[in-house]
């Protein structure tokens, strides 16, 4: 019988190669005696059964060792296959199942269009489309002239160390010089001195005029003298 229905290889070792569907009943597995014969090791040597039934096939896991999965689930018992599911046998081996092609279709739609006659090329044909309505350019606009910048103020030039001034510089006036402060020691050796000197020249001065008895009563016993 003419086949409806094909495995197209989508992963595996011959991808992109097509297994016509054209038996009521097709085995596939990695043995010789199959139906449709896949040479890899993910394949078992009798992997799965389809069935005929109706207008599809249905597809059966022989108890493989790596399984069969439609659409990325594995299946347990017979499964309707229908037109663009992926049928993997293992983790590798990728088929679609797809219909086959209409090959009168292709044919058709194959030939090349026929030229056209004398009086097709004669009469023309009117533009149905309409003219693109033309916009007017508008006139330049006149350029527009920016005011005048303001002009920066003058800034005097800058003094060099080494150009001469025009005038005279005045000279800031000298600080007066700081007054000395006497220290407070020398002050009190002064004082000191001054009453040293001052008893010295006063008992001097008794002693000159013997006014011990007088002046100094009470120094006299301690000097080893009397009053009489």
């Amino acid at each position: 019988m003419a086949a409806q229905y094909q495995f197209v290889m989508r992963s595996g070792p011959t991808v992109g190669k097509a297994y016509p569907l054209d038996a009521p009943e097709v085995t596939i597995g990695r043995d010789a005696v199959n139906t449709i014969v896949i040479n890899d090791s993910e394949i078992s040597r009798r992997h799965a059964r389809m069935e005929l039934r109706g207008a599809a096939y249905v597809i059966q896991d022989l108890g493989s060792t790596n399984g069969t999965f439609i659409n990325g689930t594995r299946i347990s018992g017979m499964q309707v296959l229908n037109a663009g599911d992926t049928v993997s046998f293992g983790q590798g081996i990728v088929l679609v199942y797809e219909p086959v092609a209409d090959l009168n279709a292709t044919v058709l739609s194959a030939k090349a269009p026929q030229p056209p006659t004398a009086a097709q090329r004669q009469t023309p044909l009117p533009s149905s489309a309409p003219r693109p309505a033309v916009t007017p350019i508008p006139a330049p606009r006149p350029p527009v002239t920016p005011p005048p910048a303001p002009r920066p103020a003058a800034v005097p030039p800058p003094v060099y160390s080494g150009q001469v001034p025009a005038g005279p510089v005045p000279m800031p006036p000298e600080p007066a010089p700081a007054r000395k402060k006497f220290p407070v020691w020398l002050i009190i050796v002064i004082i000191l001195l001054v009453i040293v000197c001052g008893c010295i020249g006063f008992f001097v001065v008794i002693d000159q005029l013997k006014l011990w008895c007088q002046v100094v009563p009470f120094l006299v016993p301690l000097l080893g003298g009397t009053c009489g």
